[in-house]
């Protein structure tokens, strides 16, 4: 897969100064470009087109300090339809205008040009099952927070402790004994607002419980989720580091090489509570679809 990837990627990288047809990019991948987004996200740590605006500015800051073609025409050739913008995109690149940088010879920021490949990085093997799950409504509380990659997450944690006592008494209702259907007990959700997965990432997070559609939803509030495939991994370890570490294995390591790509939809997470640094166990489940690609892709 991470050929099909660098394939990919080479394919956009031809395409720089004409529109880049993502869809395109993604078939070439041969993945949804659903996935393709977040996949890159994961994996190049910015959004796929903060990395083709990037990629952009570095070719044609190439061009405005070699002096020959005018600004214009630069500006045509990758895309923008006046000086004006242009100007813009380039300094939110280089941090200066185009015919500023033309004049004085202005160190230029570049974006060097990405490929995936393989690092082997210790030996540790990732426990998962694949669980086909039907119709589901999610009934919780929900609050916008960033998305935090190391460490404790300061608006996920105020959202949790803000939780009233009614809403967390008829959650213990709905969850219900020990041994019901799958993800059992009270769980947090991740709903993401974008594809992207950089720090900052705004996403809905939930705390709630998995019952029956049409389950009356009362003072919660409801997320209704649609049946589907999911990559269930269990971690254990360190809070809240060893669930950061396996969020970003799924996404830089098992996806790869894997035949699943992930598919819109809540990621849920089942864990327990525990003092920051304590060891505790976690469940993860992503919403994942099947695809065929050949084992040598």
């Amino acid at each position: 897969m991470l050929e099909r990837l660098n394939l990919a990627l080479d394919h956009l990288e031809a395409h720089l100064d004409q529109e880049v047809d993502m869809a395109e990019v993604a078939r070439i991948a041969a993945v949804s470009e659903y996935h393709f987004r977040r996949l890159f996200s994961a994996l190049a740590g910015m959004p796929l087109p903060v990395y083709v605006r990037r990629r952009r500015m570095t070719l044609a800051g190439a061009e405005v300090l070699a002096g020959e073609p005018t600004l214009l025409d630069v500006a045509v050739r990758y895309g923008y339809g006046s000086a004006e913008a242009f100007s813009r995109a380039f300094r939110s690149v280089h941090g200066i205008g185009p015919g500023e940088a033309r004049r004085t010879g202005a160190v230029l920021t570049a974006q060097p040009r990405m490929s995936f490949r393989v690092v082997v990085e210790g030996g540790a093997a990732m426990r998962y099952r694949i669980v086909e799950k039907g119709p589901f409504r999610f009934l919780g509380r929900k609050a916008r927070v960033p998305l935090v990659h190391e460490g404790v997450n300061a608006a996920a944690s105020a959202h949790l402790e803000g939780l009233d006592e009614r809403a967390v008494v008829r959650m213990k209702e709905l969850a219900g004994p020990p041994g019901r259907a799958e993800p059992e007990g009270i769980l947090s959700a991740a709903a993401y607002l974008t594809d992207s997965r950089e720090e900052g990432a705004l996403a809905d997070y939930w705390i709630g419980v998995v019952t029956a559609p049409g389950t009356a939803a009362g003072e919660l509030e409801v997320l209704d989720v649609p049946a589907g495939t999911w990559a269930v991994f269990d971690a254990r370890g360190p809070h809240p580091g060893a669930l950061q570490e396996l969020w970003r294995d799924v996404f830089t390591q098992w996806f790869p090489s894997n035949p699943y790509t992930a598919r819109p939809g809540p990621e849920l997470l089942r864990t327990r509570p525990a003092e920051l640094g304590a060891e505790t166990g976690s469940q993860l489940w992503i919403p994942v679809e099947r695809v065929r690609w050949s084992a040598g892709a």
